[in-house]
């Protein structure tokens, strides 16, 4: 079925990728900037800061602060240039204000009820807190999104879907795991849809990746030799030249989306830092994207920490990454060796369109035995800015925290003893 027949209000116009640097867009960053600008006061953006030389390294960091948010109030970008970096920042700034208004309608149910007279995701397949209070006979808010697979209407829990996290919070809340994985914003729905599917495919990458043992993760370790992207070099230079040294495993699943982790951890023995290591993952089509994509969040995280301005770093994290021992152990497994897999030999399928990326994404899912993709339209008219979040049953979710339950994927992996994910 035509994209454009599942969502309705979808803009006409050409997919083709323009901008390749980095990332892939329709358009340049610049453009996106142009747009979205005069919305900001609107959204309660208040300020877009350059916080890149804040750090040695000099991978563009923006910051972008909305003081009256319902979640996280600061959100971070980057980018290989700084206007990717502000158009990072600001588009991720302004799809968590649309998660936090969402005013579309919903139903107060219980899963046996609706399911009944409505399609429902498979809510067994969604990641679940260990301490959740899911019950198929609790009634919950649900919400209507398009399943991408079949092009019908899906509804799936409401608690997957938004972030206004004021109090009270809503009936049933606590069953899932919440949290903005998946949600995305872009240029055009579909360039939307591919981002929030490659981080949702990301997550669940890493967290497979972490229950491997140790000898099974460093047989993933990349021979950064073998990177040949004119960009990702430069970038992996620029950590040489700051002193950081840098390592970079392939997190890529069965799923076959290119995904990878980077660590990076200062260089000078000290018996105790005042930066903290840092680490960032990317998943893209493109094998050089998705290492781009590493790269620049392993910056942006040290910035991160650098600039102490996100609201959602307890003081217990700062102390936890600056412990000597930990940035010893650090330090001991980036050092340890030189990686011997070929990027090269990693793969790589970008499409000439984001709709030619999304009919790949969802082909590769449906190999996986993924058979629900939903795609919950958060755009509002007033501004015209396509955001979706996606919800996907069957992919595990971000696993670092003690209440995440690990689901049929997770626990398929042997176990192992975890040294975290750090």
């Amino acid at each position: 079925m035509p994209f454009d027949e599942i969502f309705p209000r979808m803009p006409a116009g050409e997919t083709r990728k323009v901008h390749t640097a980095g990332t892939h867009r329709i358009v340049p960053p610049e453009t996106t900037l142009a747009r979205v600008t005069p919305f900001l006061p609107v959204m309660g953006i208040t300020r877009v800061a350059n916080v890149t030389g804040l750090d040695t390294i000099g991978i563009p960091v923006v910051m972008v602060t909305r003081p009256n948010a319902r979640s996280v109030s600061v959100s971070q970008g980057k980018g290989v240039t700084l206007a990717a970096a502000r158009a990072s920042g600001v588009m991720e700034s302004i799809e968590t204000y649309h998660a936090e208004r969402i005013a579309h309608p919903v139903k107060f149910a219980s899963y046996e009820d609706l399911r009944w007279t409505h399609r429902v995701a498979d809510v067994t397949r969604l990641p679940h807190r260990a301490d959740g209070t899911f019950s198929p006979h609790t009634p919950i808010l649900w919400i209507e999104g398009m399943e991408l697979m079949s092009g019908t209407p899906m509804w799936v829990p409401f608690e997957t879907v938004h972030l206004n996290f004021t109090v009270p919070m809503p009936p049933g809340s606590g069953a899932f795991i919440a949290g903005s994985n998946g949600l995305a914003s872009g240029n055009h729905p579909l360039e939307a849809i591919v981002h929030a599917i490659g981080e949702l495919v990301e997550r669940d990458a890493a967290t497979l990746w972490h229950l491997r043992s140790a000898a099974e993760q460093e047989d993933t370790r990349i021979d950064l030799s073998t990177v040949g992207d004119p960009l990702c070099r430069s970038m992996l230079q620029r950590f040489e030249d700051a002193g950081v040294d840098a390592a970079v495993w392939e997190l890529t699943s069965d799923i076959g989306l290119p995904a990878f982790l980077c660590r990076i951890v200062p260089r000078e023995d000290l018996p105790r830092h005042s930066v903290r290591p840092a680490s960032g993952m990317g998943c893209h089509c493109a094998r050089e994207v998705a290492l781009a994509r590493a790269l620049t969040e392993a910056a942006q995280s040290r910035l991160t920490f650098i600039s102490g301005a996100r609201d959602d770093m307890p003081r217990g994290e700062y102390l936890r990454h600056l412990d000597p021992a930990a940035v010893a152990r650090w330090q001991r497994r980036i050092r340890g060796g030189g990686g011997g897999r070929d990027f090269a030999l990693c793969p790589t399928a970008p499409g000439r369109t984001v709709e030619e990326d999304l009919r790949d994404q969802l082909a590769r899912l449906r190999r996986a035995g993924i058979d629900e993709v939903v795609a919950v339209d958060l755009t509002k008219p007033e501004f015209g800015i396509p955001v979706v979040r996606v919800v996907i049953p069957g992919l595990e979710g971000i696993a670092d925290s003690p209440e995440y339950l690990l689901g049929d994927r997770g626990r398929a992996i042997p176990e192992h003893p975890a040294e975290g994910h750090a």
